[in-house]
């Protein structure tokens, strides 16, 4: 059942990227995995899924010690400063970088365990109060203030959408955060790098992809609805 829903969501991801013209290989299908059995993982890695998301520092870290050593592990949750030690070593890539004083942190433990550390900056693109992230304003100076810590490489930029039930309304959105990333990218700031844009999710992902997504976060229509009770 897993691996027929991750390929039902690879096809769709696929037909998304020949609407536009793309190159399939430009798209990452991160595999949202929060709240589910590490067997479920298991089963898509066993498929040769390598791509997995998690929101909780806790939740990755145990599933990181019993899951197999070449998982790609993306943090796409909101991240605390005091957890930061626990994941520094064992993330591909943290999506959630939304201050300053959180990349200071990641850099001091980096530093401490000699690992560079993939990151995106996260951007709260339409303003919603209960979402994390950057205001637009204020990004290109935070940007340039974390490209100075030398364990940090800043692949891109990172957002999460309104949850929508059509999801051509975030169409906007997605095209805003691209946008920002090309102007971004045309100061050439020494290690930044605005390859990677991570947005789009399970009720919006093909039209995030036809705004340039390179890696969209689907869960649910993957590994079904979750729960939150356990």
């Amino acid at each position: 059942m897993l691996v027929n829903n991750y390929n039902h969501v690879l096809n769709q991801v696929n037909a998304a990227c020949e609407n536009v013209n793309r190159n399939k290989d430009e798209v990452t299908l991160i595999a949202v995995s929060k709240t589910k059995p590490s067997s479920d993982i298991q089963e898509l890695y066993d498929y040769g899924v390598r791509d997995f998301g998690e929101n909780k520092v806790q939740e990755l870290t145990s599933k990181y010690e019993e899951l197999p050593k070449d998982i790609r592990w993306h943090l796409i949750g909101h991240l605390q400063t005091n957890k930061v030690k626990y994941i520094v070593d064992k993330v591909y890539m943290i999506h959630s970088v939304d201050s300053v004083k959180l990349a200071r942190e990641i850099e001091k433990e980096a530093a401490k365990k000699n690992v560079n550390v993939n990151i995106l900056v996260q951007v709260n693109v339409a303003n919603e109060d209960t979402k994390f992230g950057l205001d637009n304003s204020e990004v290109i100076k935070i940007v340039e203030e974390i490209a100075t810590l030398p364990h940090l490489r800043i692949k891109g930029l990172m957002t999460i959408a309104p949850f929508v039930d059509d999801g051509e309304e975030n169409r906007k959105y997605f095209n805003e955060l691209k946008e920002l990333s090309v102007d971004i990218k045309a100061k050439n700031i020494d290690n930044v790098c605005m390859d990677m844009l991570s947005m789009g999710m399970s009720g919006d992902f093909e039209t995030a992809i036809e705004e340039g997504a390179t890696h969209v976060r689907v869960g649910t229509s993957i590994f079904g609805v979750r729960n939150y009770a356990i």
